[in-house]
């Protein structure tokens, strides 16, 4: 059995790894940190996304109609939270993306719900993307 300690640096880890795969634009590596039914909530999307895929594909529409890349990404105020065999984890985001429009930055606050899986690993179930006011 895990400790608290020992949960919380694995949450951290797979969160570490999640965001890096996103701000290097590893996709494949990005996309696998989510449970194939993980849900996802976008303040730029109208609807919820219900699975990995749904969100992959979502992706590929952007990438061909906006040329959508990422070309860097930061977390700051990051925070975990343990509740039983799931875990929140909150942070502030600064995105910085390419499209056809050109360059933008976008500042978000994002929260992942982590869920331990049989084998001890903590896939990504849940995301959630809100706009950051600034302040």
């Amino acid at each position: 059995m895990s400790t608290p300690d020992q949960d919380t640096g694995q949450v951290r880890a797979a969160a570490d790894a999640l965001v890096a795969a996103f701000a290097e634009g590893r996709l494949d590596d990005y996309f696998a940190a989510f449970a194939p039914d993980a849900s996802f909530v976008f303040h730029s999307t109208p609807q919820r996304l219900g699975s990995t895929a749904e969100y992959r594909a979502l992706w590929q529409e952007w990438v061909d109609r906006d040329d959508f890349r990422i070309l860097g990404c930061a977390s700051t105020g990051q925070l975990i939270q343990h509740f039983g065999s799931t875990a929140v984890f909150s942070h502030d985001v600064e995105t910085t993306v390419s499209t056809r429009e050109g360059r933008e930055t976008v500042h978000e606050r994002e929260t992942i719900v982590f869920a331990r899986a049989a084998d001890g690993s903590w896939p990504a179930v849940h995301e959630h993307l809100s706009a950051r006011t600034a302040g």
